[in-house]
């Protein structure tokens, strides 16, 4: 399957792709603006390592909410 480019998607297609970067932006921002306000002792692992984690997406901010936030 040949990768597709924009001028070749359906209108359809586009916009999944904008939703998803839309959607894929805020929840990381929402991760770091917790993990920013959350105190280190409410944070499995060093706050420190979670902000480069969270450049890896989908899987750092999801792993974040799932697993690196105490309750």
């Amino acid at each position: 399957m040949a990768k597709k480019s924009w001028s070749d998607m359906t209108p359809t297609q586009k916009n999944i792709v904008v939703v998803s970067a839309i959607v894929e932006i805020a929840v990381t921002t929402w991760c770091l603006r917790d993990l920013k306000q959350r105190p280190a002792e409410l944070v499995r692992g060093p706050k420190a390592l979670w902000v480069p984690a969270m450049s890896v997406q989908p899987v750092g901010p999801i792993a974040y909410l799932a697993w690196g936030r105490r309750r």
